[in-house]
């Protein structure tokens, strides 16, 4: 059994709530947020590890809800603190055609609030913890070299990993460990059916990195697998 606890934001379903899961199963005590308040896989999960398991909700798209949170949670310390937020836009939608709506969408969703939430809740990670967010290997500039769609969806989480970089440059003297995590192509809602990946694989192979990476200063954009993605 552990001591460590984490944060994990969007924790409802798919990635997050996966991830969740395997942390309790490592005996983590894990604060899990979903968007709404009736969410049945959070509630599953509390069944079985009502004791490691605290709920509490919170759209970080929404400036408020963060504050709120941070003032609930003001006297924590976190292990690890994980920002799990995707949204995606039609697969062959390319730059001439998407809407000014939905680019505004994936820029906020997928990168502008998660490192909005990261900056705010810095202070809540341990001297040493972890601070994360999900990215994606379609946010790698260098392995973009084929036609595979998701244009706008790419292009929100390589902003993510730039404002990351930022972070990590602002902050040369921090001992959090930062990853950028890869979560592989997962049979979830977002990745759809046809992916090669069980959540339950992509999420064990998750929580192996964030384990293994404990205590490593600075910042690293990893895969599930623990192997490093070209920027």
């Amino acid at each position: 059994m552990t001591d460590r606890r984490a944060l994990i934001i969007g924790a409802s379903r798919g990635i997050g709530l996966g991830l969740a899961e395997r942390l309790l199963e490592r005996g983590w005590h894990v604060t899990a947020t979903s968007r709404r308040a009736d969410d049945s896989g959070l509630a599953d999960l509390a069944q079985r590890f009502d004791e490691h398991l605290h709920r509490e909700r919170v759209d970080i798209n929404i400036d408020d809800q963060v504050s709120e949170l941070h003032e609930r949670l003001a006297r924590a310390a976190f292990d690890l603190i994980l920002v799990n937020a995707g949204v995606t836009h039609d697969r062959w939608e390319t730059m001439a055609e998407v809407s000014t709506e939905t680019f505004q969408h994936l820029m906020i969703t997928n990168a502008l609030s998660p490192m909005r939430f990261i900056e705010r809740f810095q202070d809540l990670a341990a001297p040493t913890g972890t601070l994360a967010i999900t990215s994606s290997g379609q946010g790698s500039i260098a392995n973009n070299t084929r036609v595979t769609g998701w244009e706008v969806y790419r292009a929100s989480k390589s902003a993510l990993n730039q404002l990351m970089r930022s972070y990590a440059t602002r902050h040369p003297d921090s001992l959090h460990t930062l990853l950028l995590l890869a979560p592989g192509w997962v049979r979830t809602e977002l990745g759809g059916s046809d992916a090669t990946l069980t959540v339950e694989q992509s999420t064990t192979g998750l929580a192996d990195v964030i384990e293994g990476q404990t205590g490593a200063r600075g910042l690293a954009f990893l895969d599930y697998a623990g192997r490093t993605i070209p920027w």
